[in-house]
């Protein structure tokens, strides 16, 4: 079944930098970007099957086209919602932001600017892993070889992305010689894909923090980055992140701590409009 709606959505909404995150993070197989329509594409899972959802941000709305099975629709549409962080209140995180003097430019430039979360927390979390210390461009291309031969089918010539069950029992030579990882990264991979199948999930934010850093591989930046993505806390910040540091000017994590305290309790914002304005092809302040 297809479907369009128009959620709620309270402006200003800051549909072009929303857009160029989409677009710098897609992940090709899961996803599809049109710049020239401002379209971005992407496979979801559903509880009764594969799903492909279809966003449109504008200044004041958001078209989203969702083709799912009927029961999943509800289940899907507050998954957007989420996603695209749309019950957000720009007013109040603007005009906290907005005093200040170094991000009043950004502010300015970028009203209503969303943090995006995730349509599915163990895609994200896996993404995550594959970003470790390489760039923007070379984790999309990691996670796209990792959908093109983990992942399962989907609607619309898109794949699902894999699931915790059918990652964890990949053998690791053969992942790390598909997805062009290195041995430790690919032994991240398949411990967090096995925690996943076991049970560990966000619901219970302080154990997933504990569990996640447990494994081998993960440590603070993956944590807190999960932590502003998957847990929706807006006021986490990955202190540890390459593009912050430099965006500020610092060089280590705890300078960017020190920096950021002063935006709480919004750091999750104050992160994205740092990583629009250094990261995602924006030319603005």
């Amino acid at each position: 079944m297809s479907v369009v709606l128009r959620p709620t959505v309270t402006p200003p909404l800051a549909a072009a930098p929303m857009l160029a995150a989409l677009r710098s993070h897609t992940v090709p197989g899961l996803e599809r970007h049109a710049v020239d329509t401002g379209t971005h594409v992407r496979s979801v899972r559903g509880r009764h099957g594969p799903a492909v959802v279809a966003i449109r941000p504008r200044s004041e709305h958001v078209s989203v086209r969702i083709d799912a099975d009927r029961r999943d629709l509800p289940e899907l549409e507050q998954t957007v919602r989420r996603w695209l962080d749309l019950d957000a209140d720009p007013a109040p995180i603007d005009a906290a932001l907005g005093a200040d003097p170094y991000l009043a430019p950004m502010v300015a430039a970028r009203p209503g600017l969303r943090v995006l979360g995730t349509t599915d927390w163990f895609d994200t979390a896996v993404q995550t892993v594959l970003g470790q210390q390489v760039s923007v461009a070379a984790a999309a291309t990691f996670a796209g070889r990792l959908v093109a031969r983990y992942g399962d089918p989907g609607r619309d010539g898109l794949r699902c992305f894999p699931s915790p069950n059918g990652l964890a029992g990949a053998d690791p030579h053969e992942l790390q010689a598909a997805v062009g990882l290195t041995g430790a990264r690919a032994r991240t991979v398949l411990a967090l894909a096995r925690a996943a199948a076991d049970g560990l999930d966000p619901s219970d934010p302080v154990r997933f923090r504990r569990d996640l850093l447990a494994l081998p591989g993960i440590g603070p930046w993956t944590v807190d980055y999960l932590a502003v993505r998957v847990l929706g806390d807006r006021d986490a910040c990955p202190a540890g992140d390459l593009v912050l540091r430099r965006a500020l000017g610092v060089d280590t994590a705890g300078a960017v701590t020190a920096r950021v305290q002063r935006w709480s309790p919004w750091r999750a914002y104050a992160a994205f409009h740092l990583w629009t304005y250094a990261a995602y092809g924006s030319s603005a302040p």
